[in-house]
């Protein structure tokens, strides 16, 4: 059985949006594996609580988030 799990930041993401994530996975997982995987896949939209993840060692808040980014050169 095909399975992903998407692990956000809770309230980012409408319920349209998460529905959006669980289609379009789905709809790769049948077109990698075929249309016999698409009534097995398994999609997991997990809302992480703020503060309760990081990167590179720090820990990352919604606040820190939706902070404008530096422009890259």
């Amino acid at each position: 059985m095909p399975f992903a799990n998407f692990k956000v930041p809770a309230g980012t993401l409408d319920e349209k949006q998460k529905e959006l994530i669980v289609t379009r996975t789905t709809e790769l997982y049948a077109e990698i594996y075929g249309e016999r995987a698409r009534a097995n896949t398994m999609v997991l939209v997990e809302e992480v609580t703020d503060g309760g993840w990081g990167i590179g060692g720090g820990v990352l808040t919604l606040a820190m988030l939706r902070q404008p980014q530096p422009p890259q050169h």
